[in-house]
């Protein structure tokens, strides 16, 4: 079992308040979740209104095929939210 493990931390320069980052969270996971059905949770800066970061998981029997979804994740959230600005991803892909 191969497990694709990426976190990607936004910055929402147009948000300036809890509800609006709420929003655009909420958005950009069920999107996310929908377009290429993975596990995804917002994991960090909870407080910060401008700042988000979110975590993204699935599960293969591929490393390779780990590796691209989670790229794919990171192109879809790019060409379908220019808005936003991606300012860091870590991605991690472990054989269990």
């Amino acid at each position: 079992m191969i497990i694709g493990a990426c976190e990607i931390t936004l910055h929402l320069p147009e948000c300036h308040s809890l509800k609006e980052k709420r929003q655009i969270v909420k958005s950009v996971m069920a999107r996310v979740r929908n377009q290429f059905e993975i596990a995804v949770a917002e994991v960090g800066e909870n407080d910060r209104w401008q700042i988000a970061k979110l975590g993204f998981c699935c599960v293969s029997n591929s490393s390779q095929h780990s590796a691209e979804v989670l790229e794919h994740v990171q192109r879809y959230i790019e060409a379908t939210r220019p808005d936003l600005q991606i300012s860091d991803v870590e991605v991690e892909v472990i054989n269990w």
